[in-house]
């Protein structure tokens, strides 16, 4: 069974406008609620994803219930007001220009649950590439429960040093049904969508069942006897998950129903290049607070053996005013980022304190100036360890890298239907 198919998909007739359709993911922007404000003021005359999605930034509110009866509502209203168009058995190629003007390239299909496994040792052919707080899932699979359609902001990444999945598509854009072709609301950049044909769906089919072949994969990765991994969840890891729950939760509730073509077996989401130019990985440093900073210093240095200077894992302390080089000298991690993760949790459990995760290191040094706290300042990721560090060590710690500004992650544009 094809694990990445084609999907009926949703979009918004050609009477809406699509400025005001698109909406970015709801897991942004979660500190500033004046971002989503100014949303809901540019959108409110118009059809839009903001009324079938639930940001973040409003989750500890206290109108939880009525939140979710709107959503439900919104979309109910709108396929009844027949506001979509359905693109039966479709894949989208996708061309989003972001915030500085790089184009990042990617397919819209659906992909087989039952392929994915978001536990820390999964081994499916699809895979977590952060750790899955359990905290964060039931309040998406509560949405889930209600909604008649869904909206993908999960990316996923293939490993295609080769460019055969999605580069092609460029080539024979010109031939396709432009779908979509617009600007992004607040400063998110550009959306264009073509619908891809039979022959171009084939190659993709065929592209992706080279990538997948254990041979292919152990001579890739130099491994042997390793389950295929073909796709590493890059943006959305908790949607995605919710999605796994839901589905889990409807074959517990009807054991004697066969399930196999229920809708929500599948979960939309858009495929893309880890080789992408326009795909940049960026650090998320760490901030503890309340910790005896010295005792910290003490048992990290005992526990990882660090030093000063040397080739090895490398990342910085910042505390007092002072910027610290440390060289790991006995890693417990593919990753420099792992490493000290692994350390820091244990630390915290039993001695107390707070983490927090903080993107730019000037914020960090800002912070790390407060009494008790210490900044962590972590080297950026290179986009070829991702595959061999999720296939070796599993899902990442929670926060190891960051795919872009904010500005420029998915932006709900495509629906599908998950109840029958």
């Amino acid at each position: 069974m094809k694990t990445f198919k084609e999907a009926d998909i949703l979009l918004p007739g050609k009477e809406v406008n699509m400025e005001k359709w698109s909406v970015i993911a709801c897991d942004q922007f979660t500190s500033e609620p004046e971002y989503w404000e100014e949303v809901k003021k540019f959108a409110s005359d118009s059809p839009s994803t903001l009324d079938m999605i639930l940001p973040e930034v409003y989750l500890e509110q206290e109108n939880h219930e009525e939140q979710l009866k709107n959503i439900e509502a919104s979309m109910n209203k709108y396929l009844r007001e027949k506001v979509f168009t359905e693109y039966k058995d479709a894949m989208i190629y996708v061309e989003r220009t972001d915030s500085v003007g790089n184009v990042r390239a990617g397919i819209v299909g659906k992909i087989d649950l039952e392929q994915y496994d978001y536990s820390k040792k999964s081994t499916s052919f699809i895979r977590a590439t952060e750790a899955t707080v359990a905290e964060r899932i039931p309040a998406r699979v509560e949405i889930r429960n209600n909604a008649v359609v869904e909206l993908p902001h999960v990316m996923l990444l293939v490993d295609d040093a080769g460019k055969h999945v999605i580069e092609p598509c460029e080539q024979e854009k010109e031939h396709l049904p432009l779908l979509y072709d617009f600007d992004l609301m607040m400063g998110g950049g550009h959306l264009c969508g073509y619908l891809l044909g039979k022959e171009e769906k084939k190659r993709i089919e065929k592209a992706l069942t080279f990538l997948a072949d254990p041979r292919c994969f152990a001579d890739k990765y130099h491994v042997k006897n390793r389950p295929v991994l073909l796709f590493a969840v890059g943006d959305g890891n908790h949607s995605l998950a919710a999605a796994k729950a839901y589905y889990e939760q409807l074959k517990a509730a009807h054991p004697d129903e066969d399930l196999s073509e229920h809708p929500a077996r599948y979960a939309l989401a858009e495929v893309v290049n880890l080789h992408s130019p326009a795909l940049q990985f960026e650090a998320i440093h760490r901030i503890v607070t309340g910790v005896h900073v010295e005792d910290l210093l003490s048992k990290m240095n005992a526990a990882l053996h660090i030093k000063k200077e040397g080739k090895g894992q490398t990342f910085y302390t910042i505390y007092n005013g002072k910027k610290k080089k440390c060289v790991i000298e006995r890693p417990t991690s593919k990753l420099t980022v792992g490493s000290l993760q692994r350390f820091l949790d244990g630390y915290l459990a039993q001695n107390g304190g707070k983490i927090d995760y903080i993107h730019g290191e000037e914020v960090v040094e800002s912070l790390a100036r407060e009494k008790d706290s210490i900044g962590f300042i972590l080297p950026d990721m290179g986009k070829e360890e991702l595959f061999p560090t999720v296939i070796h060590d599993g899902a990442l710690p929670r926060k190891t890298f960051s795919m872009g500004h904010a500005q420029d992650k998915r932006y709900y544009t495509e629906c599908r239907k998950i109840r029958k």
